[in-house]
C-alpha cells in the first residue's frame, strides 16, 4: 500500500516571493501524477497543521529560503530533525520549526521532504511572485514527481 502523502505550500501571500509556496500548491493543482496525493495551502504554518503529522505518512513541505544561492533556486532537503532545516526560512521560520520539534516530540514525525526555493527580496509587499520565481514553479513540480517517484519507484 502507497504512503499517504500531502504536499503542502508554506508563505505569505501578501508579502510577494515569500509566498512560493501557496502559489506552488495553486500551480500543482490538476498536474498529472498528482491524482493520489493532497494539496494543501498551509499559509504560514503553525501549531494548527501539527494533526496533518498523524494522518499522513509523507509530508512534502514547499518554502521559501533565503540562501546564498539564486533567487528561483529550487532545491530538495530530507530533513529527519527540526535542526536539519535551513536557518534562513522566512517569515515563518519559527512557526515551521516549532511545528516539526513538537513532532518529533510527540514522536509523530511522518517521512518529510523540503522542496525550498530560493528568494531574495522577503520584504516586498504585495501579492504575487517575481518573474524568475513564477518560472521556478515548473521546477518544483518536477521536485515533487521526483519525490514520488522515488517514494513509490
Amino acid at each position: 500500500m502507497k504512503p499517504r502523502t500531502l504536499v503542502i505550500g508554506l508563505g505569505n501571500i501578501l508579502m510577494g516571493d515569500e509566498g512560493i509556496g501557496i502559489y506552488a500548491i495553486e500551480n500543482l493543482q490538476g498536474k498529472p501524477g498528482l491524482e493520489s496525493i493532497d494539496l494543501l495551502d498551509g499559509g504560514t504554518g503553525g501549531f494548527h497543521l501539527l494533526s496533518l503529522f498523524n494522518e499522513y505518512d509523507h509530508l512534502i513541505l514547499i518554502d521559501a529560503v533565503l540562501t546564498e544561492g539564486n533567487a528561483g533556486e529550487v532545491k530538495i532537503l530530507r530533513p529527519k530533525f527540526a535542526a536539519d532545516l535551513p536557518r534562513s526560512l522566512t517569515t515563518h521560520d519559527i512557526g515551521l520549526r516549532d511545528l516539526i520539534q513538537t513532532a518529533e516530540l510527540l514522536g509523530e514525525l511522518p517521512d518529510i521532504h523540503l522542496i525550498s526555493v530560493n528568494v531574495k527580496d522577503v520584504h516586498h509587499v504585495g501579492m504575487g511572485v517575481s518573474q524568475v520565481l513564477e518560472e521556478s514553479l515548473s521546477q518544483v513540480y518536477q521536485a515533487v514527481l521526483k519525490i514520488l517517484d522515488n517514494q513509490y519507484g
